[in-house]
């Protein structure tokens, strides 16, 4: 069983990741009806992957690894968690501003956003994927029973 949460554990972060690049690939180009459709059905493989980590990964904490007195002792474990509650608190707004956008895709028109809003979202998944770097190299530290 810890096999298969570790794997599920893995899977789901990649799955994170290319989500957050995909749409940060989307949104550099121009916003098409056919872009703005991936970037919704995007967002929400985004979010079913962020909660099916969090998920596993407590579960990882909480049953099938160290234990959570180990894992709440070390540095490297609180900021990995740390920074990955605040990159989902921050896609919220790129949520948000997705979901916006479903009157006008059922419509079949792309949507009319503000140049602003637009960067806004995109500075956004700018620091949601160096976030993700910054988890990286904490897992990293963890694996080696650095930083504690």
């Amino acid at each position: 069983m810890t096999v298969l949460f570790a794997f599920l554990h893995h899977v789901t972060a990649f799955t994170l990741v290319a989500a957050v690049a995909i749409e940060f690939v989307l949104l550099r180009g121009e916003l098409t009806l056919w872009a703005a459709r991936r970037l919704q059905v995007t967002d929400a493989v985004l979010g079913i992957a962020a909660t099916v980590l969090l998920l596993v990964g407590l579960s990882r904490v909480f049953w099938f690894e160290k234990g959570a007195a180990y894992y709440f002792h070390s540095h490297a474990f609180l900021t990995k968690f740390s920074l990955f509650i605040i990159v989902a608190l921050l896609s919220i707004v790129p949520t948000l501003e997705f979901l916006s956008w479903r009157k006008a895709t059922k419509a079949g028109k792309a949507p009319v956003v503000a140049a602003g809003k637009l960067k806004r979202v995109r500075m956004i998944l700018h620091i949601e994927l160096a976030a993700v770097v910054l988890i990286l190299l904490c897992a990293a530290i963890m694996a080696k029973g650095g930083w504690v």
